[in-house]
């Protein structure tokens, strides 16, 4: 390590506790500009870097940004998830953000050798993604070189691994993984130092795979953080304490941390793996106190206690009720049956798709007689892309059925082209006069109000021929913009005229919504909205559109028809079930949380997602939700 101790450390007092700290040996006390933390040439080649002139770097591209560095060059943030070929580690998805954690670039990549393994754990790519992909890696070279100005410092975490996979050579960066120094060679995690640091959660579970933007935006911010800060205020964070009280077992876990050099494997492989927090239920008996878990027997029940497995709901519902008052925690699993299940949320998918389709649809008219489709259609697709469109012709003059893909659009088209002169006509826009309807206007308030929502807009009407990029540079001064969302069609690869903005802040997304109505790009008109669809309608709607008229596709109604004969003992069963939650819930002392989960199922017809209710019990039985 003598190689990494630096000049600025005579300057600490000899009985200062941070002394030995590993960053203040490195850097020194004070705080530097950004240059003295880009890695020397030295640094480079040491830790498998690409250089230029290197025989293990023939055919790669040089960003040609040779102009001298000082502390006020820009730094952009990169990351790069690989997938294994034939060939070894290839790029499938680029992610390039600035100072300002603006998105520059976020592309799928297409790999030029056949591909072994998607790794779509880490990458969360997979080969339904890529197919529709056209870019290539010669591609990307070219727009990051294009992209970076001649003084530009690339951040990353583990960045040899990216610019190794890009087949691309850049003079200067800073590599987080090395900034945050350790001893004996070892690296944080990405993952701990963001949370650690910076306070934010990145590369959740939840998630499949990593958001190459957001491990970017992470990298980058953490550089800022610690030229902004200076290495005293780092290493007071005491970040290697940190590990060992949120993680014990990280010593034993954490050595595969620098490859040898030449070694190229995937980056993932040089940083601490994943360790497991403990249960929930472990920390409840370790504090003594012993939960209740009850259930009913052939179920999976993980570890719940044989001895609290029952027959029948009506067992287990008499042992919570003698049980449960006496626990400071409890677990108690019902069940239908799979069989009811089923049918159950088949039929709840059933009412969702129904009321989905009169939501996505709008009717337009009178029209006189021989009106022009084509302008109609034309004058209602700059709402939204159209699913489909078809003349009603029972009435008395024609009127137009329009379903939209997307919510937004069709609510679009309510509120811009009601009472507006169409195809020679003034029209009226209404949606279908249904009982299901009758509290639309209500939900739709609702649909806005949701925190998925905040910060998010809706925009249509733009032209087919408009790329990613063109959008970005064109929506670029829009202030705090965060991320735009270009909805593509998953064979075509084709975006479908409208994308979604989403703000730092609510208010500068209502800003933006007043300069974005009625702007014209490329000679179109904008239209813009609050958007309404969360990410779980979106998959609705998208599992709606794409099922029908395709071989399957009327499977669901089919079933349905085949179940109509049981729905009276459906109906029972889920009576009687809710009637032992409540006679349970009105056992339950004031004060007592209660979480009631209805799980989804994954079948054939697809991944239905479940339910979720929790409130809080107080006087009278009531709750507060």
């Amino acid at each position: 390590m003598s190689d990494l101790t630096s000049t600025g450390s005579e300057c600490i007092p000899k009985n200062s506790d941070l002394q030995c700290d590993p960053i203040i040996r490195k850097y020194g006390i004070k705080p530097q500009g950004l240059t003295s933390y880009i890695l020397t040439l030295e640094e480079q080649r040491k830790n498998d870097y690409p250089i230029k002139g290197s025989p293990g770097c023939k055919g790669y591209i040089y960003t040609e940004c040779d102009q001298q560095r000082t502390d006020s060059s820009p730094l952009f943030g990169l990351d790069c998830e690989m997938c294994l070929t034939a060939k070894g580690n290839e790029v499938t998805r680029v992610s390039l953000v600035d100072a300002q954690g603006q998105c520059l670039l976020d592309e799928l990549v297409k790999p030029e050798s056949r591909v072994m393994n998607y790794l779509t754990r880490f990458s969360g790519v997979t080969k339904k993604m890529l197919l529709p992909v056209k870019t290539r890696l010669s591609d990307i070279q070219t727009r990051l070189k294009e992209m970076l100005p001649h003084d530009a410092v690339l951040v990353g975490h583990s960045l040899n691994a990216d610019l190794q996979a890009l087949e691309m050579i850049h003079p200067s960066v800073i590599d987080t993984s090395l900034l945050f120094a350790r001893n004996e060679g070892r690296r944080f995690k990405l993952k701990f130092l963001a949370k650690a640091v910076l306070g934010k959660e990145i590369q959740c579970e939840q998630k499949l795979g990593h958001d190459p933007a957001e491990d970017a935006r992470a990298a980058l911010e953490l550089a800022q953080f610690f030229i902004e800060q200076g290495p005293a205020k780092v290493a007071e964070l005491n970040l290697e304490m940190l590990l060992t009280t949120e993680k014990p077992a990280e010593d034993s876990q954490n050595k595969a941390a620098l490859q040898p050099q030449g070694c190229r494997v995937q980056k993932q492989l040089n940083e601490p793996p994943h360790l497991s927090k403990p249960c929930f239920l472990d920390c409840l008996q370790v504090t003594g106190q012993k939960p209740v878990l009850l259930g009913r027997q052939g179920l999976d029940s993980s570890d719940l206690c044989q001895s609290n497995l029952s027959t029948s709901n009506k067992q287990i519902l008499q042992r919570a009720l003698e049980d449960v008052p006496l626990s400071t925690f409890s677990i108690i699993q019902f069940s239908l049956g799979p069989e009811y299940i089923a049918s159950h949320l088949l039929a709840l998918c059933e009412q969702v798709r129904s009321k989905l389709a009169d939501m996505l649809t709008v009717y337009a008219g009178p029209f006189e007689e021989g009106f022009c489709l084509h302008s109609v259609k034309k004058e209602f697709g700059r709402c939204g892309p159209i699913q489909s469109l078809a003349v009603v012709t029972e009435t008395y003059k024609p009127y137009v059925c329009i379903q939209y893909e997307v919510l937004e659009a069709a609510q679009l088209a309510v509120e811009s082209l009601n009472g507006a002169e169409v195809a020679g006509s003034c029209i009226k826009v209404q949606r279908p006069v249904t009982a299901a309807m009758l509290d639309c206007d209500d939900l739709i308030k609702e649909l806005e109000l949701d925190v998925e929502n905040e910060g998010v807009i809706y925009v249509a009407g733009l032209k087919k021929s408009l790329t990613e990029r063109d959008l970005q540079e064109e929506f670029s001064q829009l202030k705090d913009l965060e991320t735009l969302f270009l909805p593509k069609d998953l064979q075509s690869g084709k975006h479908r005229n409208c994308c979604f903005l989403k703000f730092q802040e609510s208010q500068s997304a209502a800003d933006a919504l007043e300069v974005i109505n009625g702007w014209t790009v490329k000679g179109r008109k904008l239209r813009s909205r609050n958007a309404l669809a969360s990410g779980h309608l979106w998959r609705w709607i998208w599992q709606m559109n794409h099922s029908n008229g395709k071989q399957g596709g009327h499977i669901l109604y089919e079933k349905m028809e085949q179940l109509s004969d049981s729905e009276q003992d459906l109906r029972k069963k889920v009576k009687k079930l809710d009637h032992h939650i409540k006679k349970l819930y009105r056992s339950l002392q004031n004060n007592t949380l209660c979480v009631v989960l209805f799980p989804g199922v994954n079948s054939r017809h697809g991944a239905q997602p479940g339910l979720g209710l929790m409130a809080v019990k107080n006087d009278g039985g009531r709750s507060a939700h």
